[in-house]
């Protein structure tokens, strides 16, 4: 799969339905970062007039994990990904359209060639930083992943 926004969320639609429905779009990726968006809606909100938790997290998740995935294609190798923990900071409701982005794309490479050249499992914490309309930090979530290459 080349990694495009376009086929990311074709991936979206038919791995991670309930991202999909609740309106998680990838909107760019490049080596260094990649920007995932989601509109604040009905479907997707809580009862205090802003976009649910879970739903920011899978956008930030998202955020991380295709940056993760995209690595692993370019090493031409099997390697498995896994998230292992995850932490996360909210500032402000989050209503409008929030962007999540990562920019650890360097970090993600170099951890999976790490993995591959010594063959142990290497983690890395990868951040994403949700800001809304006005650029103001919402939301900040932090995941820990797990890369192992396969022989």
């Amino acid at each position: 799969m080349d990694f495009t926004p376009f086929k990311i969320n074709l991936f979206v639609f038919a791995k991670l339905p309930s991202a999909y429905l609740c309106g998680v779009r990838a909107k760019e990726i490049t080596p260094d970062f990649c920007k995932v968006s989601v509109r604040y809606r009905w479907i997707n909100q809580n009862p205090f007039r802003s976009m649910y938790f879970a739903v920011q997290a899978m956008a930030a998740e998202l955020s991380t994990g295709s940056l993760v995935m995209m690595y692993i294609k370019t090493s031409q190798r099997n390697v498995s990904m896994l998230v292992a923990s995850s932490k996360s900071s909210f500032s402000k409701k989050a209503t409008g359209t929030i962007t999540f982005i990562c920019s650890d794309g360097q970090m993600v490479s170099e951890t999976i060639q790490k993995a591959i050249v010594t063959g142990e499992p290497q983690t890395m914490w990868l951040k994403s930083i949700g800001t809304n309309e006005d650029d103001i930090i919402v939301s900040e979530m932090e995941f820990e992943w797990t890369v192992k290459a396969k022989p």
